[in-house]
């Protein structure tokens, strides 16, 4: 049986503005404090391992331990079918232009680059969660959505990958939903689905 959370506060292992904002807004009605590492000022880890659900393990881990909080972390990406998987755990580096700037723009047209006259746009966004607690307990979930990619990206709404991401189903992007219907299918809103389940269903009134 998976640990209760039952704190109220919570560090979430991100410097991404965006990420953080999702992230309070799926969990709001549960916590009644967040805090991210970009507040906090903690390091961001190197992401050394070969999986999200790895990477989301050691990123919540080291915000649990050098916040002395409860920290959840989430490593997510876009897996494309015809690149083999990729980006997949690499989707925020292929973002990082040559002078180290990210910049999600240059990450689709990269995508759309080696993509090239492939005809299957099949993808994947993958989510895995770590909920870690400062004495090294964490327990983990992971969700995805299938979908099409589509180009030019539209939208405006979303975040990363989202302008060029119509999940299955849908005639319309992650970034020209509103925010509310994208949390209802996204492969975040799947693993937040069950991180709820399992770590905070008996704090549900």
């Amino acid at each position: 049986m998976a640990r209760i959370f039952a704190e109220k506060e919570l560090v979430v292992a991100t410097h991404n503005a965006g990420k953080a904002r999702e992230i309070a807004d799926l969990l709001g009605p549960y916590i009644s404090t967040f805090y991210t590492a970009g507040e906090l000022g903690l390091p961001e880890p190197e992401e050394t391992e070969d999986s999200f659900a790895g990477n989301a393990r050691l990123k919540a881990l080291a915000a649990a331990k050098a916040s002395g909080k409860p920290a959840l972390a989430d490593d997510s990406g876009l897996s494309v079918t015809a690149l083999g998987g990729e980006p997949g755990i690499y989707s925020a580096r292929w973002a990082e232009k040559p002078d180290g700037v990210r910049d999600f723009g240059y990450a689709m047209e990269r995508v759309r680059e080696a993509l090239g006259d492939a005809q299957d746009r099949s993808a994947a966004f993958i989510c895995a969660l770590a909920l870690a607690w400062p004495d090294g307990h964490v327990e983990a979930f992971e969700g995805r959505v299938e979908g099409t990619l589509k180009f030019p990206p539209r939208g405006g709404k979303g975040f990363g990958y989202d302008p060029i991401f119509v999940p299955e189903g849908h005639s319309v992007t992650f970034a020209q939903m509103e925010p509310v219907e994208k949390h209802a299918m996204s492969h975040r809103a799947s693993a937040f689905k069950k991180l709820v389940a399992g770590c905070f269903a008996l704090k549900v009134a």
